[in-house]
């Protein structure tokens, strides 16, 4: 079982928890925002298992039959919230599994633990219906909101949680984790720490993934040879390379990294600090061709890229336009 120990990063967060636990101070409601894969699902697991424990640690002891039942995900006071609808969760789910639910006295645990996951999908109405049960809540209550997104809250929803706001863990902290875990190479597991940006779920999961690697390798290879391939051609390699929406910021990302690499080093001449070391010798000629300017022009069309697609904006155009960024400098 999973323990506050393990977890990489975010000690100031584990220690106020564990200082909740320890002094019997508990919130009825607390409010976990960060990115995919930073950790909050972990942390909320840990936090219920650690409160709900029979033997009273600040760490579940994964022992106890609560731990047990934790672990298993069966464990009849830790409710974990569930929805029919994949962009929204509605009024009626709150009621009948929170609303209604929290009357009833926990059936074996000091406390009543809901946990809402994706909490930015709360409906108006959902969130409205949740309010009454954070203003006066029973005493052995603990709602746990898991959020991407905290301002899709209501004001008057967060102003009632204890916020806590799961930061990027470092680069090196997630390469260790990566090195000591996933037995990954030392270059490898630089990229992909890198890549992570501060989330160790998305770290764990692109290291271990045989489709990232195949992203990453097309990925490269298109900003290697961009100058050389014809506008349609290259818009229609990423058309059909991207297939599924997601897919389409990995590659972005990954250009990202590339021209931060060739922008470092044409500032340095230096390659210790470089993402994509065993590319050197493009990175080299890519730095010896593009001015400081221009490179800042591509990064900039990257991210421009980035906030076009997330508005909708036509795919072709916007890879027509990044790519001309990319062709003229």
């Amino acid at each position: 079982m999973r323990t506050f120990d393990s977890v990489i990063g975010h000690r100031e967060i584990i220690e106020h928890l564990q200082n909740a636990v320890r002094m019997g101070k508990v919130s009825h409601a607390y409010l976990i925002s960060g990115e995919e894969g930073s950790g909050k699902k972990l942390l909320a697991g840990i936090f219920a298992a650690a409160l709900q424990c029979e033997r009273g640690g600040t760490d579940p002891c994964g022992i106890c039959s609560s731990c047990k039942k934790a672990e298993s995900g069966n464990h009849p006071d830790i409710i974990r919230i569930t929805h029919e609808k994949p962009s929204s969760i509605g009024v009626e789910e709150i009621r009948n599994q929170l609303v209604d639910d929290v009357a009833i006295k926990p059936y074996s645990s000091p406390y009543k633990i809901y946990v809402i996951d994706e909490a930015e999908k709360l409906t108006v109405q959902a969130q409205n219906a949740i309010l009454k049960t954070i203003e006066e809540p029973p005493a052995y209550a603990v709602i746990l909101l898991l959020t991407r997104n905290a301002e899709a809250l209501l004001p008057t929803i967060s102003s009632r949680c204890v916020k806590l706001k799961l930061k990027a863990v470092s680069d090196a902290m997630i390469k260790n984790y990566l090195i000591d875990t996933c037995h990954l190479p030392d270059y490898q597991a630089e990229m992909d720490a890198a890549f992570a940006q501060g989330s160790v779920g998305k770290a764990q999961k692109i290291a271990t993934s045989e489709e990232f690697a195949r992203v990453r390798e097309h990925a490269l290879r298109i900003v290697k040879y961009s100058k050389d391939m014809p506008m349609q051609e290259l818009v229609e390699t990423m058309k059909r390379l991207a297939q599924e929406k997601e897919t389409i910021y990995d590659y972005l990302d990954l250009f990202l990294l590339w021209f931060r690499d060739v922008l470092l080093f044409k500032a340095t001449w230096e390659v210790d600090n470089l993402v994509f070391k065993q590319e050197i010798n493009a990175i080299k000629e890519r730095a010896s061709s593009s001015s400081y300017e221009g490179l800042e022009a591509i990064i900039k069309a990257i991210e421009k890229a980035k906030s076009r697609l997330h508005a909708n904006v036509n795919f072709d155009l916007t890879m027509e336009l990044l790519f001309l960024t990319i062709r003229e400098n």
